[in-house]
């Protein structure tokens, strides 16, 4: 882990350097149960999507139900390259699956004599001569969609904390080549501008890279064409202010939504 969270800080230093770091997801093995109505997920770090590194240890999983209302998920095991949920369905329509708000390490990171350096412990100063470049905590949130029966769309309502993308296009209704509409908004506001990123993944065969980069209207609208049969994770990281009681001045967000198009 101490490799993981070295990766994420190098990547919540630099938006726009290019650099690749883990992403977190959370993604089911069938988004609509025929038989059965039990769902079995999987929540990981990885650095190429579907293929976890690291399991997503958090204690905040939970499920929105049809009606509406979070629960518990009915089992919660953690392994070393992931995290398994298993829950079941016992409404029909379409339920939101969340890792909740993984509030992950703190990173204090500068500059001296042309070399970036990181401290382990935040509240250590920065050494005399030091520029300081980034201080700021991770948050991670990786959520999915799955739907029993006909798709509902109470689950997909804003809960106008953090980012997170609200779906226009019902995720579970999804074919190849059809377009899914999203807004990506912070706190309940829409985030113009905001760079999504777009992965693919069929067959546990992917890229490390983004397939398609797309960037939100002055709205927060965003707009993504699935082209392609198989599972899509899409990516959005924002820099904000942190609360005053927080363990940073600033928050590194990341939020993943895995959904898939249908053939």
């Amino acid at each position: 882990m101490r490799h993981l969270y070295r990766l994420l800080a190098v990547t919540g230093l630099a938006f726009g350097l290019n650099v690749q770091a883990h992403t977190p997801y959370l993604n089911p093995f069938n988004f609509e149960p025929v038989r059965g109505d039990m769902v079995t997920l999987d929540a990981s770090f990885t650095e190429k999507f579907l293929l976890p590194e690291a399991a997503f240890n958090n204690d905040s999983f939970a499920v929105m139900t049809p009606a509406g209302e979070w629960q518990k998920p009915d089992q919660q095991v953690e392994l070393k390259t992931r995290t398994v949920i298993e829950h079941q369905l016992l409404e029909e329509g379409t339920y939101r699956f969340s890792t909740g708000r993984r509030f992950g390490r703190v990173f204090k990171m500068y500059e001296l004599e042309g070399e970036r350096h990181t401290l382990e412990d935040p509240k250590e100063p920065v050494p005399e001569g030091g520029k300081l470049l980034s201080f700021f905590q991770s948050v991670t949130l990786a959520e999915t969609y799955v739907s029993k029966g006909e798709p509902s769309n109470t689950a997909l309502t804003s809960r106008d904390e953090g980012i997170e993308f609200i779906a226009k296009t019902h995720p579970n209704e999804l074919f190849t080549g059809d377009a899914f509409t999203f807004n990506v908004q912070f706190d309940g506001s829409p985030l113009a501008k905001q760079v999504v990123d777009v992965f693919y993944s069929r067959y546990q065969q992917s890229s490390e890279s983004a397939d398609q980069t797309i960037i939100t209207d002055a709205e927060g609208k965003a707009v993504v064409t699935l082209d392609k049969p198989g599972t899509y994770l899409l990516r959005a990281r924002h820099r904000a202010d942190a609360p005053s009681n927080a363990k940073a001045p600033s928050y590194s967000h990341t939020y993943t939504l895995v959904l898939e198009a249908f053939e």
